[in-house]
């Protein structure tokens, strides 16, 4: 629970700090987003699980340091996790998250960014679901959580209206006795409100 309201006081800190800017500094913004999700989990660096498809939603706060950069706390629900196939069946592991991204963004022109950063993530819930030949009842217990770095780009009309692509990178063991990492593409759509 620390780690819970920590998260909290740090998003809402950051979101407090918006306030009258210098006319030549873009103003800060708040919004919504969401959009699709490609999760994989990578064993001991031998390659990439099957992925599981999910989506992910939130809100974040847009704070310019300068005309050129800005600085984008968000806190994200995510559906995350992975699929095995062999040909006895598919087993999917469900993780979901809540996730606080910090990113720095680079606007290297108006309506084109770059961003990379933290993120920090607790798992809210996770299931076990086997499909074909699969009779099993077995109970994983990932580790409630993750830590990582994102990096991604996109682009923002001056309407608001941002699309963008993100690739998580998974730092933190998602089991106690494997070395297991996430990874997730994550496709977004988001709204200046």
């Amino acid at each position: 629970m620390k780690n819970t309201y920590l998260t909290l006081a740090l998003f809402f800190g950051v979101l407090s700090t918006i306030s009258a800017q210098d006319h030549s500094v873009p103003k800060s913004n708040a919004g919504i987003k969401g959009g699709y999700n490609l999760a994989a989990v990578n064993y001991d660096g031998n390659g990439e699980t099957g992925q599981r498809h999910g989506f992910h939603v939130g809100v974040y706060g847009e704070s310019f340091i300068s005309e050129s950069f800005s600085i984008q706390p968000e806190l994200m629900y995510s559906q995350q996790g992975y699929e095995i196939k062999d040909a006895n069946g598919t087993f999917t592991q469900k993780l979901d998250y809540i996730n606080l991204p910090v990113m720095l963004k680079a606007y290297p022109s108006k309506n084109f960014f770059l961003e990379a950063g933290p993120q920090i993530g607790l798992a809210v819930s996770h299931k076990e679901v086997y499909e074909g030949l699969f009779n099993s009842s077995q109970q994983y217990d990932p580790n409630s959580f993750d830590w990582g770095m994102n990096f991604g780009a996109g682009f923002k009309t001056d309407s608001g209206i941002s699309l963008g692509v993100r690739y998580h990178l998974g730092l933190g063991d998602l089991y106690d006795n494997d070395k297991a990492h996430n990874r997730v593409w994550q496709f977004s759509v988001g709204f200046d409100l």
